[in-house]
């Protein structure tokens, strides 16, 4: 059988309580004088209390920290970019990202490809890329080549 509670056996935990601090009751106590305020300055007095963030005069954490302008945007794609010109002088006759990134030609970080209509082209090329400008698709298909969107 379990042995039964009493009501005079219940007491507080270790720790739980102790004496009450009591400021300015003389010198003797512990806590006199300066009733555990420091000497002088704003903080001895009554009713003071500090603003969020504010160190005591010094210069603020928050306000040494440089502004951030703008965010980064993690789910951008990296395009690689490449002009019509440059089309007459990549080996392959189909031209993709891959190809491109083993000549060299685009960044090898880069995730889709845009074909840009600076210079002219004068070989017919088929071209696999995700966009494509307007007069590039056009001087690709002058061309003979085919601009394909992927």
């Amino acid at each position: 059988m379990s042995e039964r509670i009493k009501l005079e056996d219940l007491r507080p935990a270790d720790g739980a309580t102790g004496k009450v601090k009591r400021v300015g009751r003389g010198r003797s106590s512990g806590m006199g004088k300066t009733s555990c305020r420091g000497n002088n300055g704003e903080g001895q007095r009554s009713g003071r209390s500090s603003k969020r963030g504010f160190e005591g005069g010094q210069m603020p954490g928050y306000r040494q920290m440089p502004k951030l302008k703008g965010f980064t945007n993690f789910n951008a794609i990296k395009y690689g970019s490449i002009n019509v010109s440059d089309l007459a002088n990549v080996k392959a006759e189909d031209i993709t990202l891959e190809s491109l990134k083993a000549e060299g030609k685009v960044s090898s970080k880069a995730q889709a490809l845009r074909v840009l209509g600076n210079g002219e082209l004068t070989k017919a090329v088929t071209v696999s890329a995700r966009y494509f400008t307007q007069s590039a698709k056009e001087k690709i298909e002058k061309a003979g080549g085919k601009a394909q969107l992927v």
